[in-house]
């Protein structure tokens, strides 16, 4: 596959609009358009690789595409299609039906559809880029209906809380308020889906309360009883109509009160029940209500939605791809199809943070898609196989689920109930069976509680031999920002084990997944934030779960966490799958591109289990040192801006030979002035003399002394000298602590002796072949695996990047090469003197010259680590690591 950028596929898509004709090689030069390779496609065209039954009109290729010409309707050739076994079958991304004037498509993965005439191919060039390996930012449509009724409802909370000031200070009055709400979301979406009468639940308060709502909290009290009462001759005449729904949602205990209503919270809650609520999708709704009753997350619907392209990187590797290989494998034979049915009906499914349920929804709708694809195999192959059982063998016993939100427990319950109708509505349509959602004969196993305090087995029971699946998006707070609770629950975790509190709150999720998984066939997959693939965290993590003879089966590499809410998340994650050590394949998928792995290590990479530890020193001999730059903790009375130099040096002209200038990250990059007092001992007398520098050493002193710290104090005798002091008066180079990550290199550069560096890192003396190594890809892919990162920017460390940086040994005459290069790329900068380093490094603008100078030192560099050079950043670092673990072997060896 050749990795095309979105203009380079534009231009491509853009040849095959327009034409008069087209035929049978229509989907052939479509995928090549997107970068499939022309090898691939040859093998498709010539049949070889074509998995359709019937080759004359259909072209199949697994996971890619199913295409088929039709000469009848498209439309409803594409009906038939877009759901058929084959389409499970293969995986298929993208089915595309077509009669050679207009062109219908769905992608499976997102369920976004495309109908358009065929000569307009080039204007919806962005429909297919999952070919080219870019998936789409906004996956899915977003669903109006979700937001409007979400939003609806929260006037109604509201409305509901000022009718009732006192009910949260109540006992249980907050649970009592969430199931009450959770109760109104089933019945509005009960009779807006056959599981009721046709708005039978909201024409009923319409029609049965008075218009001033005083009577509505007594007429629901009733209708939730009726809802639980068996048999209608036990239900008051007017709601005998009303079905027996079981499953405890509509238990009335003396913990369940219904609110008192206002007139307009009785017209709220009628209006509520004219939304559409058929178009509510379980697997975003419970996001959204959740925010409605949770204090500050109202302006923020869907905000902390996982979208359903991301959930599929879980269970896409962890079980469906095998499920559905399986299923291509049995396609002929009964006996194995029915086996396969047995399986998927014994999978429990697990998610021990699992918010309104988004994961377990999917999970179940994907499993049930198997099995309706599965059946209807069945019937084609084999007559004696009708659908005549009453129900799915997949079971909302089978899911699993852990959550601290009692709302959230509540509604992840209703929404796995709801997931199941619709469900059944598809199977309805399919086979013409119906299987009634109610009475609810399954209560779910949602479990509410904190998941790092409870023993998992007690909510899911782990035998060893049953296959079980943890998945999820575990919830993330940094070392910093843990609150006391948080940092509380990791002796619960530990046991007694070693740990660091300096670990990400998520890595709880991943030591109690492995204690769980450990030694059985289950597995788990989580969405986290990239940080615990990055830095010390990996150090502090891995080494735990390596030790239980525990791998990484796969991952995905850091990607944007995007979803269709309004304001959207955009969290870089990982997912990570954790599984017994074995010898199945592994995989590494980067921008949706799967590359087979050897071992993944911690930081994600075709590499040997290697630990990054931080060093004070080089490990490589051939580096000189870095340190940080200088502080003066000085409560900026050391320091002088552009100005205050100014005005100085023209009321004390004597004081310039005690100013430098003084340079951090932003300074450097974005060219701004400061300057600091840079006073040697011997002149501290002579420069006291002037009044502007004998003012702010008083200052200096006067802020030192105030310090809570001894150390610190203790400067306060000597205020004319910087607390923290590493300038050396050579040519230094600046290496910034923190980049944006969209850079493609970290600006760092040369300063004369005359500059102080500040808070930055700092090599004094350094040789131009070092800038070549430092500013070089493979140094930057060094850097993106180990370094961490500041929210999503980039973070530097001398003591954990640059110290473990494993360099070989140099020539002089290599030395000299890459010197050239370096001094040709500072050049280069010099020649575009008129903007300021950000600007030149913004990946939209940099000029040509100096991205061509950068890849001259690109190739330099990589031919030191091999004379093979190299096609992906991966196999840099898996270079790079493999070096690093044999210069950390050779060290301690020598070391004994």
């Amino acid at each position: 596959m050749v990795k095309l950028n979105l203009k380079a596929v534009q231009e491509r898509v853009a040849l095959l609009g327009g034409r008069e004709t087209y035929d049978r090689d229509f989907i052939f030069e479509l995928l090549l358009a997107y970068g499939r390779s022309q090898g691939n496609v040859t093998r498709l065209r010539n049949g070889s690789l074509n998995v359709a039954e019937d080759k004359a009109t259909d072209v199949a290729q697994k996971n890619v595409v199913y295409f088929h010409e039709t000469t009848g309707d498209p439309l409803a050739s594409f009906e038939s299609l877009r759901t058929s076994p084959a389409i499970v079958r293969f995986n298929t991304r993208f089915v595309i039906v077509t009669d050679y004037t207009e062109l219908i498509a769905v992608d499976t993965k997102t369920g976004e559809n495309l109908m358009i005439s065929i000569r307009d191919i080039d204007k919806h060039s962005t429909f297919f880029l999952p070919w080219a390996g870019m998936e789409k930012a906004q996956y899915v449509a977003e669903a109006h209906a979700d937001v409007k009724a979400a939003e609806r409802m929260g006037k109604l909370f509201d409305e509901l809380l000022s009718a009732n000031p006192h009910l949260l200070n109540q006992t249980n009055g907050r649970h009592s308020l969430n199931v009450f709400f959770t109760r109104l979301l089933f019945c509005f979406f009960a009779e807006d889906t056959g599981i009721f009468a046709e708005g039978q639940f909201t024409n009923s308060v319409g029609s049965h309360t008075q218009s001033d709502g005083s009577d509505v909290a007594g007429f629901l009290t009733t209708v939730f009883t009726a809802l639980d009462t068996e048999h209608a001759n036990d239900k008051p005449a007017h709601l005998a109509a009303f079905p027996y729904v079981n499953g405890r949602l509509f238990t009335m205990t003396t913990d369940h009160v219904v609110p008192e209503f206002t007139k307009k919270s009785r017209d709220l809650l009628i209006e509520s029940g004219k939304l559409i609520w058929r178009e509510i999708n379980p697997d975003i709704f419970g996001s959204m209500f959740q925010a409605i009753v949770t204090p500050g997350k109202r302006s923020d619907l869907g905000q902390h939605y996982t979208s359903v392209p991301n959930i599929l990187k879980t269970i896409e590797p962890l079980f469906l791809d095998s499920l559905k290989a399986e299923f291509d494998g049995a396609y002929n034979t009964p006996r194995k199809l029915e086996s396969l049915l047995d399986r998927i009906g014994q999978i429990k499914v697990f998610d021990p943070a699992c918010g309104s349920g988004n994961f377990l929804v999917i999970a179940y709708k994907e499993l049930r898609r198997l099995e309706h694809a599965i059946l209807e195999r069945l019937t084609e192959i084999d007559s004696k196989h009708q659908v005549l059982f009453a129900d799915s063998k997949i079971k909302i016993e089978n899911f699993f689920g852990i959550e601290i939100d009692d709302f959230a427990v509540e509604v992840a319950i209703l929404s796995l109930w709801i997931a199941k109708h619709q469900m059944n509505q598809e199977f309805l349509a399919k086979f013409r069976v119906d299987l009634p959602l109610i009475p609810l004969k399954e209560t779910g196993q949602i479990h509410r509680g904190n998941a790092a305090r409870i023993d998992w087995q007690q909510v899911c029971v782990n035998s060893g031999n049953e296959e079980i699946y943890l998945i999820g998006n575990p919830p993330y707070k940094g070392g910093k920002t843990q609150n006391a609770d948080m940092k509380a629950d990791y002796p619960f975790v530990f046991q007694g084990r070693t740990f660091s509190s300096d670990l990400d709150y998520i890595a709880l999720w991943f030591v109690k997944g492995a204690d769980y998984i450990e030694g059985s066939r289950a597995e788990l997959a989580f969405v986290s934030t990239n940080s615990i693939t990055q830095g010390a965290q990996v150090e502090l993590l891995f080494p735990i779960i390596f030790a239980k003879d525990i791998e990484i089966g796969y991952a995905y590499t850091s990607f944007k966490w995007v979803n269709n809410a309004k304001r959207n998340a955009g969290v870089t994650v990982v997912v990570i799958n954790l599984r017994a050590a074995s010898s199945r394949p592994k995989h590494i998928y980067t921008d949706e591109i799967q590359v087979d792995a050897n071992n993944i290590n911690g930081y994600l990479t075709d590499a040997p289990n290697v630990m990054l530890r931080r060093s004070s020193k080089p490990m490589s001999s051939a580096l000189p040192p870095m340190t940080l730059g200088s502080f003066p903790k000085d409560g900026g009375a050391l320091l002088l801006s552009d100005a205050e130099r100014e005005e100085a040096l023209t009321s004390y002209p004597e004081v310039g030979a005690y100013i430098k200038r003084f340079m951090g990250p932003d300074e450097f990059i974005n060219d701004k002035a400061r300057y600091c007092l840079w006073i040697p001992d011997e002149e501290v007398d002579n420069a006291r003399r002037i009044d502007f520098i004998a003012s702010r050493l008083d200052r200096v002193a006067q802020v030192r002394r105030a310090s809570k710290k001894v150390a610190t104090q203790n400067y306060a005798r000597i205020p004319h000298r910087f607390v923290e002091i590493r300038y050396r008066p050579t040519d230094s180079i600046i290496i910034p602590r923190v980049s944006s990550e969209r850079r493609e290199y970290m600006p760092m550069g040369y300063l004369d002796a005359s500059i102080v560096i500040s808070d930055a890192f700092a090599i004094y003396d350094a040789e131009p072949w070092v800038f070549a190594l430092l500013t070089s890809r493979m140094h930057m892919t060094w850097t993106r695996a180990v370094g961490g990162q500041l929210e999503t920017r980039l973070r530097y460390s001398n003591t954990i990047v640059y110290n473990n940086f494993p360099v070989p040994p140099l020539s002089e005459a290599l030395r000299e090469r890459l010197s050239a290069a370096a001094l040709r790329v500072l050049d280069v900068r010099e020649y575009h003197c008129q903007k300021t380093l950000a600007e030149l490094y913004d990946p939209d603008f940099m000029p040509a010259d100096l991205s061509a100078a950068h890849s001259e030192v690109d190739s330099l560099v990589d031919a030191i680590f091999s004379k093979r050079g190299y096609e992906t950043d991966e196999q840099r670092l898996s270079d790079l690591f493999s070096m690093y673990e044999l210069m950390t072997a050779d060290e301690a060896i020598m070391g004994s």
